[in-house]
């Protein structure tokens, strides 16, 4: 596999600066960033028309605004305000919806996007920007053994039901399938390559700015350089961290990753987790999952066409057996330094909350 060529961006794709937009290539690269669904995005398209980056950010916030549990007049909004009652919704949430009971199927229960009530308790009941501190402690958990699940969603020609009682939060899935969709649709309008990056949840696909395979830098945010770079021609990586999504509430650092077992913030012995899988929903899910399982379980959920990294709370880096097929031979790290600084980062990110 290739490895990183100079100047790759951080949490990004890997882009040589003199590959952008340089004359005399056989096909054209550009690429585009902004803020969607509470994340940074990079957009990385190679060959088509110069309309295409406007397409795929126009796309993105589209689904955006049919999917986001932080506005009113999202279509996830509407279920949930109408949980008990079918709901006609968009093809694109229809989908949304399928995959996220089939991420609960693939997970055994790891991924559950019904957990809307306990990530709420938890205090991230609002866009995570707008996230204070009143100094009120969390809810406590109100998991119940007889609480609906995803099994109970009712799917009926073009229209959702959800269970009264339910929440459903696309927030563990929704950047992947969006990534998934977007990539797909800028390939069908005349892109030969695209990478598109949503928040650390990539995919891409065909040529890449090098014609020699995409290169993508697995970040621990507490890490000042790659622990590995990863090449695909067409594929997906994934990351779930509980150190970048943090806040505070009644003076204690939460985050947003939910043990369904408990209905609390993961107390897992893992902090970090990446999955290299086909579609980016089913990296994203998994990376969850195997972050969830702990150290001694982390692997057990992926088959041969899956891979994993994780990082434990005090630096020591594990891998699953085929994580190692996409490091073009390079070594992997056993154990990972982290940076005072950038480790100080996310303590005062949770402080700013206050």
């Amino acid at each position: 596999m290739q490895t990183c060529p100079t100047g790759f961006q951080r949490d990004s794709c890997s882009i040589p600066n003199h590959m952008v937009k340089t004359a005399g290539m056989a096909s054209a690269v550009s690429e585009d960033r902004f803020r969607a669904m509470g994340s940074d995005i990079h957009l990385i398209v190679v060959g088509g028309s110069a309309d295409l980056l406007t397409l795929g950010r126009d796309r993105i916030g589209e689904l955006e605004r049919r999917w986001s549990r932080f506005r009113p007049d999202s279509e996830i909004s509407l279920l949930n305000a109408v949980a008990g009652e079918p709901v006609v919704v968009t093809p694109d949430t229809y989908l949304l919806v399928e995959r996220a009971v089939e991420a609960w199927r693939l997970t055994g229960g790891g991924f559950d996007p019904t957990l809307l009530d306990a990530l709420r308790r938890a205090g991230y009941d609002r866009s995570f920007e707008d996230l204070v501190d009143t100094g009120e402690p969390a809810l406590p958990p109100r998991l119940s053994v007889t609480r609906p699940g995803p099994t109970d969603i009712v799917f009926d020609a073009g229209s959702i039901a959800l269970p009264t009682g339910m929440g459903f939060d696309p927030g563990g899935i929704g950047k992947g399938l969006a990534a998934d969709l977007v990539s797909a649709l800028l390939i069908d309008e005349g892109a030969a390559g695209v990478c598109v990056n949503m928040g650390g949840d990539l995919r891409v696909r065909g040529e890449s700015p090098t014609g020699a395979g995409w290169t993508m830098a697995v970040e621990h945010p507490w890490c000042a350089a790659p622990i590995a770079l990863v090449g695909l021609w067409d594929g997906a990586v994934a990351t779930s961290s509980v150190l970048r999504r943090v806040w505070r509430t009644g003076g204690h650092a939460r985050h947003h990753l939910i043990d369904p077992a408990t209905g609390e913030p993961s107390t897992s012995d893992l902090a970090f987790a990446s999955v290299i899988a086909g579609t980016a929903w089913e990296a994203e899910v998994l990376a969850k999952a195997v972050l969830l399982r702990g150290a001694d379980r982390a692997f057990d959920l992926l088959d041969a066409r899956t891979a994993a990294v994780a990082v434990s709370q005090d630096g020591r880096v594990i891998a699953s057996p085929g994580f190692a097929a996409y490091l073009g031979g390079v070594p992997m790290t056993q154990t990972v330094a982290f940076d005072p600084q950038l480790r100080g980062a996310t303590h005062r990110s949770a402080e700013d909350t206050r």
